[in-house]
């Protein structure tokens, strides 16, 4: 009988089997047979209701010249805006009100994440003539500046996201630009700015610049995203802002409603928010109720759009209410028509007597 060897081939060590599979991997990349993928995927920064400002404050805003806006804007804590007659604005200007108040605090959380990002590349402080990929950077001396031109490679990646962070400051200098290639965005830009950022004369920045204290932009200088300044003011002078956005959001109004509008003092008084969006969908996120410019406390809206607050504390008089929707990414903030309310005072006596007749000194009294 013949016999028959089987021969086993011994199994690779897994060393070389990961080599193997590094080489060829490499070899492939070489070959541009796969997508640059380093940094894919990313998400952009989380703004929340920040997202709908094209110029948002700590402090105050100061204009001078025709600015153009587009994009609502806002200032909180320090309501305070100037020169606002020569600004052309496409928006809502908040000022310091409930939405600029959801907004900054949504900006600090923003704020916050762009700073963990990494990990982060280290690049040049000055960043003319660099082209840089998708991805995170800082610089060996923690500021940033653009003294002529700056290219972002998107990589035709989907939604590539760029996020550059500063210890201190971001300066660019007269007629600097910042230019987006192959898919870059400039709602997927963000500039993380530990101090203040200066922008130069007639210079174009592209992304949202979120400074932990001010933006100043100087004459004639552009800006394709967002001014937002946690704690310090945004300064302009004939200046073009447009938002940014990669999806626009939708349009909303905001509807109030009172089961009565007269109650008794003590009485429960329950105030009804309607919040419906332009494009038939349902809107979700909060809404603050207002008895002028106090604040009555906040709702969440329900799956039909709607929320309720019932509260008691309303003092004998007359009130004016409102309601604001505060917005959430994709959905427009709004605020809606005034509702008057009436609370009347402890019913009067049924049978008040008369007040006693004063006695006159001298006068004698007659009883009887």
């Amino acid at each position: 009988m013949r016999s028959t060897t089987t021969r086993r081939t011994p199994p690779c060590a897994p060393w070389r089997l990961l080599a193997a599979i590094g080489a060829s991997v490499a070899t492939v990349a070489a070959l541009g047979l796969f997508p640059a993928t380093a940094h894919a995927g990313t998400p952009g920064v989380g703004l929340g209701t920040a997202d709908n400002f094209a110029v948002l404050a700590g402090s105050g805003i100061t204009n001078t010249g025709p600015t153009t806006i587009t994009g609502d804007v806002g200032t909180f804590p320090t309501p305070t805006e100037s020169g606002f007659g020569s600004v052309t604005l496409t928006g809502t200007n908040h000022a310091g009100n409930a939405v600029t108040k959801q907004a900054k605090a949504d900006l600090v959380t923003a704020y916050v994440d762009a700073a963990g990002r990494g990990p982060t590349t280290e690049v040049a402080t000055d960043l003319s003539g660099q082209t840089l990929s998708p991805g995170t950077y800082d610089s060996a001396n923690g500021a940033f500046g653009n003294t002529g031109v700056l290219t972002l490679d998107g990589q035709n990646q989907t939604n590539p996201v760029f996020i550059f962070h500063t210890a201190s400051t971001l300066i660019t200098a007269s007629a600097s630009t910042v230019v987006l290639i192959n898919g870059a965005d400039a709602c997927n830009v963000y500039w993380k700015i530990g101090s203040s950022a200066t922008l130069g004369t007639a210079s174009n920045l592209r992304g949202t610049v979120m400074a932990l204290t001010s933006i100043t932009m100087n004459t004639g200088a552009t800006l394709e995203g967002r001014a937002l300044a946690r704690n310090g003011a945004v300064t302009m002078d004939t200046n073009t802002i447009t938002r940014s956005a990669c999806t626009e959001p939708a349009t909303t109004s905001t509807a109030i409603d009172s089961s009565e509008t007269t109650t008794e003092t003590g009485e429960p008084a329950t105030i009804t928010a309607t919040v419906t969006a332009d494009d038939a969908t349902t809107p979700p996120g909060t809404v603050e109720f207002f008895d002028g410019d106090t604040s009555l406390g906040t709702a969440p809206l329900g799956a039909d759009g709607t929320a309720e607050l019932t509260t008691t504390e309303l003092d004998s008089g007359t009130h004016t209410i409102t309601v604001v929707y505060l917005g959430t990414p994709g959905f427009g903030s709004s605020t809606s028509t005034e509702l008057t309310h009436t609370v009347l005072g402890p019913n009067a006596p049924a049978n008040p007597q008369a007040p006693a007749a004063p006695v006159i000194p001298g006068t004698p009294r007659f009883t009887g």
